[in-house]
């Protein structure tokens, strides 16, 4: 039995080669995997001895040769390929262990030049993989050292590997090549100013109950590269397996908590905040959080930017969540917090970093591509746009509210004081609706007085800002940009209320 090795990732390489040689196998190897190996004291047969021809042209040629790709692709069932072999002195090869040049790794290197990227596109290996792959009922092909150990424990107990694993490492070695050509593709085309053509690789991360609703199967899946403030790459530290809605919802929370470098909570519902604040520290936003709405919380997630600690655990613990989501927990917080079994505890990393980041949904027959909204604006007097202006502590809470009606569903209005929510207006057919929504969840909660108004669109008449007052609104920010502006900084101005325009919309549909 023969085996062709060359690879580019050598993990564990010189553990599995020795096994097969301590099982009677020939082993082939090329340039830098035959030196290790040698250096290892592991016997190989160098690929120019089999070939005939040395390696050239700086080793770009090396294994592009019949009597490799002969001894690889003959069928051993077909008596005239195995007649081939024989009159062409080409010995067959068994297993083949190769995996790839560095090209993602290359190109991911600062400075790296498009000649450093091109030597690093193999030719041999892909060659090689393929051929394997195509013939895996006599041969076996190699890609990923995680599957050493199992290759080497059923040649040793079988004398070869089963049909079935063959057939799975077939499959996964054109996984391989495809992830491979994709990056070179999508490389390529960038470099020669091609039109855009998309290519996305995620990995499964668990197959899930259910979608949105019982009757609709989902999965979910991961991106290759780690990123901040991702649910995909979280770590879940207990509760009930995440379900289709639990991640939406999580997924939202995380964006909201994006936004804040202070202490901050938001307490999220079906994608929808339902109770945010800051404060001096993570005990007092979440206090003002869970104050600002006790209703809607329940069955909700909660999110903070900071480590959760026992006084924050103990005013969770009597309430049912969903999920809990923060960047670390003390350990007192998670003993409190591993009473509610179900709870889903996730630790989530929330480093800031200023990568852009896409966004991807699907529609029927097709895909929408998007920069996330990760804008934030900071409202400043110079925005006011009425005779009164606003103080500073007016300011604070514009900016607040201004900070969560992004996250709200269009047509958003939330309504905020010493910045907490007292208000939340969402998805509605009109703004006047929304509005009428979040103002009376205000009054409700005995909020009627000193309170500001934040829209994440344009106000298209002056019947939001005449419902506004009514209610005890002073303040009001929004984008700005209606054809019908003039009238509802008169009526503000009429009603005695601050306006400012931040010029910047954030509808969230």
């Amino acid at each position: 039995m023969r085996a062709l090795v060359s690879v580019s990732d050598k993990t564990g390489l010189v553990g599995f080669v020795q096994g097969l040689v301590d099982l009677g196998w020939e082993i082939i190897a090329t340039g830098g995997t035959q030196k290790l190996l040698e250096s290892q004291g592991v016997r190989t047969i160098g690929i120019s001895e089999v070939t005939g021809f040395p390696e050239i042209c700086d080793g770009r040629v090396k294994t592009l040769h019949p009597k490799v790709h002969g001894g690889i692709l003959a069928r051993r069932d077909v008596p005239a390929h195995m007649e081939t072999l024989k009159e062409n002195g080409i010995e067959t090869i068994d297993l083949v262990c190769v995996n790839l040049y560095p090209f993602r790794q290359t190109i991911a290197k600062e400075g790296v030049t498009l000649e450093d990227a091109i030597e690093n596109i193999d030719i041999g290996g892909p060659s090689m993989v393929r051929s394997a792959a195509k013939n895996w009922r006599d041969v076996t092909i190699v890609c990923n050292p995680a599957d050493y150990d199992t290759v080497l424990a059923e040649i040793r107990e079988k004398g070869n590997t089963t049909p079935e694993t063959r057939l799975q490492l077939s499959a996964k070695a054109y996984t391989h090549t495809a992830e491979y050509d994709c990056c070179i593709a999508q490389y390529m085309r960038k470099q020669a100013g091609l039109n855009e053509k998309l290519f996305l690789e995620y990995d499964l991360k668990q197959g899930l109950r259910y979608g949105e609703n019982p009757h609709q199967s989902a999965k979910f899946y991961a991106g290759l590269d780690p990123v901040p403030f991702s649910l995909a790459f979280a770590r879940q530290i207990q509760g009930k397996e995440l379900s289709y809605n639990n991640i939406q919802d999580a997924n939202a929370a995380l964006n909201v908590l994006r936004d804040f470098e202070e202490p901050f909570c938001v307490a999220l519902k079906h994608m929808n905040p339902c109770g945010a604040a800051v404060g001096a520290t993570i005990e007092e936003a979440w206090q003002a959080a869970y104050e600002a709405d006790k209703v809607s919380i329940y069955g909700g997630i909660v999110g903070v930017n900071r480590t959760l600690t026992a006084e924050v655990a103990r005013g969770m613990k009597p309430i049912f969540l969903e999920i809990v989501i923060a960047p670390a927990y003390t350990p007192e917080a998670l003993e409190i917090l591993s009473t509610k079994k179900n709870l889903r505890v996730m630790e989530v990393d929330m480093t800031r970093d200023n990568a852009p980041v896409r966004q991807y949904i699907s529609v029927n027959g097709g895909l929408l591509s998007q920069e996330l909204d990760t804008q934030v604006e900071k409202v400043v007097p110079e925005m006011c746009v009425t005779k009164v202006k606003p103080t500073d502590a007016v300011l604070g809470d514009l900016n607040f509210g201004w900070k969560i009606v992004k996250h709200v569903k269009s047509n958003a209005i939330a309504v905020v004081r010493d910045n907490h929510t007292i208000g939340i207006g969402a998805g509605q057919t009109n703004r006047v609706g929304s509005a009428e929504i979040a103002l009376e969840e205000a009054k409700a909660a005995g909020f009627t007085e000193g309170l500001i108004l934040a829209s994440d669109g344009f106000l298209p008449f002056d019947d939001t800002v005449a419902l506004a007052a009514r209610y005890g609104v002073t303040a009001i920010v929004q984008p700005g940009g209606s054809i019908r502006d003039a009238d509802a900084i008169a009526k503000a101005d009429e009603l005695g209320i601050t306006m400012l325009f931040t010029g910047v919309r954030h509808f969230k549909h």
